[in-house]
C-alpha cells in the first residue's frame, strides 16, 4: 500500500510534464506574425528576422499585410507581434501605443538612416556623360524650389510642377503633405501619391534612366541610393513643436521642419515582449551595417530576388555581421541551415 501515493505521484508528475510539453508545443504551433512591409528594406528585414527565428529557434513565423499605421495599431492590438523596420516615434498611432505600454520599439538596427526630398544631381549639376546641362543650378533648398516648378512640371497637371510622395497610408505620406503646406509649396506642385512603394520606385527610376527632373520623398537604406547619385534638399533643424503639426493631417497651420533624426527599430508587441524575452535579446542587438545592406538590396531589385531569398544570401554572405546577435548554439543552428 504504501507504493500507491508513489505511483500516484509518479502518474501526477508524468501528467504534468506532459501538460507543460503540450503547453509548449501549443505556443510554438502558433505563429509569430510579422508585419508584410512593403518597402525593399523592410521586407529584406523581415525575412532575415524570421529566419532566425525559424531555424534558431523553431517557432513558426508568418506575414500579415497591412498600411505602416495599420500594422502599428495591429501590434499594440497583438494581431501582429514584430514590425521588422519600425521609425520608431513618426506617427501618432505608434506615439499613443508607446506611451500607453503596449508596444516596445528594441535596438538601433541600421545606423545613419534618413528620409527628405531628393532630385538627381545631374538637375543640379549636370552630366556631361550623358550630355545634360544643369536646370536648376541654385537648387539647394525646399524654399529653393519656388523658383522651380516648371523644371519638374507635371504632365497631368498643366502649370504645375510635381511632388512624387509617399503611397497613401504611408506615415511619411501624411508628414511630406503637410510639409509641402508649411513651405508654401502646395499651390505649385501637385502632391502626386504613387499606388506602392514599387510604382514609386518605377517612375522615379524611369524619370532618372531618360535624364528628365524629379522631385520626390525617398529614405535611406535602399537600393535607390546606392544605385544613382542624388542630392537631399536642405529643410529648416528640426523642431520637435513643428514636427507635431507635419505629423497631424487636421492641422491647417503645418511648420515647416525636417524629419525626426531616424532610429531604426523592431516593433514587438507588449505580449511578445513578456513571452519571448530570447527573441527579445536578439532583436535588441540586430545591427545591420548600411553600406551592406545597401548593396544586398541593390542586388535584390536589379536581380528581381524575393525577400525571402534576398535574406538567405545575405545571411550566407555576412555571417560575420550576423552571429554576434545570437547565442553560440543558436548562431550554429541558423548556420547549419543555410
Amino acid at each position: 500500500m504504501k507504493k500507491i501515493p508513489t505511483l500516484l505521484a509518479g502518474l501526477l508528475l508524468t501528467v504534468g510534464l506532459a501538460t507543460t510539453d503540450s503547453a509548449a508545443s501549443a505556443e510554438r504551433s502558433e505563429p509569430i506574425h510579422f508585419g508584410a512591409i512593403g518597402w525593399e528594406s523592410g521586407a529584406l528585414t523581415t525575412e532575415i528576422l524570421r529566419l532566425i527565428v525559424e531555424r534558431g529557434y523553431g517557432y513558426p513565423t508568418d506575414t500579415l499585410p497591412g498600411s505602416t499605421v495599420s500594422m502599428e495599431v495591429a501590434l499594440a492590438r497583438n494581431d501582429l507581434q514584430v514590425i521588422a523596420e519600425e521609425w520608431a516615434g513618426r506617427s501618432p498611432a505608434w506615439v499613443k501605443a508607446e506611451q500607453a505600454g503596449q508596444v516596445y520599439a528594441l535596438g538601433d538596427t541600421v545606423k545613419n538612416a534618413e528620409e527628405g526630398w531628393w532630385v538627381p544631381a545631374y538637375v543640379i549639376e549636370g552630366d556631361s556623360a550623358r550630355q545634360l546641362k544643369p536646370v536648376a543650378p541654385d537648387l539647394r533648398n525646399v524654399d529653393d524650389l519656388k523658383r522651380y516648378p516648371q523644371v519638374f512640371r507635371d504632365p497631368e497637371a498643366p502649370g504645375k510642377g510635381r511632388f512624387l510622395n509617399s503611397p497613401t497610408g504611408w506615415t511619411s505620406e501624411t508628414v511630406n503633405s503637410q510639409k509641402l503646406k508649411a513651405y508654401g509649396l502646395d499651390e505649385l506642385y501637385n502632391n502626386f501619391r504613387s499606388g506602392s512603394g514599387a510604382a514609386m520606385d518605377a517612375e522615379i527610376a524611369a524619370a532618372i534612366r531618360r535624364g528628365k527632373p524629379v522631385l520626390f520623398y525617398y529614405w535611406n537604406p535602399t537600393p535607390l541610393m546606392g544605385r544613382y547619385k542624388l542630392v537631399r534638399l536642405e529643410e529648416p533643424p528640426f523642431d520637435a513643436q513643428a514636427w507635431a503639426t507635419l505629423t497631424d493631417p487636421g492641422n491647417p497651420e503645418p511648420k515647416g521642419s525636417r524629419s525626426l533624426p531616424a532610429k531604426l527599430s523592431i516593433g514587438v508587441s507588449k505580449a511578445f515582449h513578456q513571452s519571448h524575452p530570447e527573441l527579445v535579446s536578439v532583436f535588441e542587438r540586430v545591427d545591420l551595417p548600411i553600406d551592406r545592406l545597401n548593396k544586398a538590396l541593390a542586388e535584390m531589385s536589379e536581380k528581381r530576388t524575393l525577400p525571402r531569398d534576398a535574406a538567405l544570401a545575405f545571411l550566407r554572405d555576412n555571417r560575420e555581421v550576423w552571429k554576434p546577435w545570437l547565442p553560440a548554439d543558436v548562431a550554429a543552428k541558423v548556420e547549419g541551415s543555410l
